[in-house]
């Protein structure tokens, strides 16, 4: 008896020691968890791994948000329809009844004398814009131009010493890089939001197509996720070194509100369009005088096509610069300069960066080889002169019908000479202050009689112009706005 009392004693004493061993080398198990082994696991600190400032967008916001605007615009009739790419893209047209007399978008300073680049949808038509700057400073704006092939425009308000944005290069943006979207979605001013460019020369056939009215679109988008809303047309699109690359145009959506994509208009393309705007007044587009369409695996297989790269040309315009090279119907354009081209969007890009008179190396295939041929531009008359703004639509911008002064209401006020205001409608003469039946006299110093003297005065205008002229009461009065 003695003996199996020892036996069992000695057991327990076992036991106990056992689980005391396997509960020094082994980790209790949580009652939650269904797993009966639990490796060794070595934690490693990610944080130290990373670069100190990788993913942070501070220095680039701050550097952006103060070259960004609010642009606020005003309209003379509730019931005229404004063009809104953000509700139009998707058949979402409000009545032209309900048209609000305001909007709002963004703009972004290019100059520290007040240069602002903006969307032309943003304030096409409009009789009034204010811009208000990050530091709730307002000031009302003139249009320098507008340019709807592209959708820019640029305003010009009258400040110096401005924060302004540097030019980047939108060539160099890659896929899948960091981009800051910086706007007033929803007259939230200065907001900032942070995304990936998604791809490169999307076109979303968005933007007015009117040959009779000279407007021949050019898209070819940043794609990127950063979050744009209506408001932040005419933004600013930055990269993380704060440099501007696009500006903020469209959004894909079925809501009217942002759900995953946004596009931008590359900043190259925009720099051209500007720099054409302050020099001459119109953008100088050239042209190579061919028509073309996307290379795929059908077109390929159809013309016996061996590699599916390049731009395929369609036909030629009769003395366009294609034809005069020596370009051919069915070759295939790979490169415009140095840079690679193969979709249309691209193409038609790398064209908008040039003037009529401009030449360029086209690189191409024919019969599966490659060939360079050299161009000259030609603008849309097919020739190498610049393009002068119509002076019929010199006119309609200033937003008025005229009639002519009789001799006998001249003598009344004293004048030789002089153009009456009939009737205004929402324009240049309209935002200045101008009020109808005011009778213009001079247009900087020159002698104003008649509607082909008003037309000669502004034709080619750049800039301030100013306009003297009385009222029928006798009131003598100076205006000056931009053209």
């Amino acid at each position: 008896m003695k003996k199996i009392a020892s036996a069992f004693f000695i057991a327990i004493i076992g036991g106990i020691t056992a689980l005391g061993f396997n509960h020094l080398i082994q980790k209790p198990v949580s009652n939650n968890s269904q797993l009966t082994y639990q490796p060794p696991v070595k934690y490693v600190n990610m944080t130290a791994a990373m670069p100190e400032n990788a993913m942070d967008f501070t220095a680039a916001a701050e550097m952006s948000v103060h070259s960004v605007v609010n642009v606020k615009t005003t309209y003379a009739q509730k019931n005229q329809y404004i063009y809104d790419p953000f509700r139009d893209f998707f058949g979402q047209r409000s009545p032209e009844q309900n048209q609000a007399p305001s909007a709002s978008g963004s703009g972004v300073i290019i100059s520290q004398d007040g240069y602002i680049v903006t969307n032309n949808h943003v304030v096409d038509q409009a009789e009034k814009i204010e811009i208000t700057l990050n530091d709730k400073r307002t000031f009302t704006a003139e249009v320098i131009g507008k340019d709807p092939t592209t959708d820019l425009a640029l305003l010009k308000i009258k400040e110096n010493n401005l924060s302004f944005m540097t030019y980047g290069n939108s060539d160099n943006v890659k896929v899948g890089e960091w981009v800051l979207a910086v706007g007033n979605p929803f007259n939230l001013t200065s907001t900032v939001t942070a995304g990936i460019i998604s791809a490169k020369a999307r076109n979303i056939n968005i933007l007015e197509n009117d040959p009779s009215k000279g407007i021949n679109p050019i898209e070819s988008y940043l794609q990127t996720d950063a979050a744009v809303n209506p408001g932040n047309s005419g933004g600013a699109l930055v990269n993380t070194k704060g440099e501007l690359v696009g500006i903020n145009s469209a959004i894909a959506s079925n809501t009217g509100s942002y759900t995953g994509y946004s596009f931008a208009i590359p900043v190259n393309m925009a720099r051209k369009v500007v720099a054409d705007l302050l020099e001459f007044g119109e953008v100088q587009r050239a042209f190579i005088g061919v028509s073309i369409r996307d290379l795929d695996a059908k077109l390929a297989q159809e013309k016996n096509i061996s590699e599916i790269k390049g731009v395929y040309v369609n036909g030629l315009t009769d003395g366009g610069s294609g034809e005069e090279a020596g370009i051919k119907e069915g070759d295939i354009i790979t490169n415009i300069g140095e840079t690679s081209v193969n979709n249309v969007p691209e193409l038609q890009e790398q064209i908008s960066r040039y003037r009529p008179g401009d030449k360029i190396n086209v690189t191409l295939k024919r019969n599966n080889k490659a060939q360079i041929l050299t161009l000259v531009l030609k603008n849309k008359n097919g020739n190498t002169d610049v393009v002068k703004k119509p002076k019929e639509e010199i006119v309609s911008a200033l937003g008025a019908t005229f009639e002519s002064v009789n001799v006998s209401d001249m003598k009344k006020m004293s004048i030789q000479n002089g153009l009456r205001i009939r009737k205004l409608n929402a324009g240049k003469l309209l935002s200045a202050g101008i009020q109808e039946g005011f009778i213009i006299t001079s247009i900087d110093k020159k002698k104003i009689s008649t509607i082909e003297d008003l037309k000669t005065a502004l034709e080619n205008k750049k800039g301030g112009v100013l306009i003297e002229g009385i009222y029928p009461n006798g009131m003598r009065a100076y205006y000056g706005f931009g053209m």
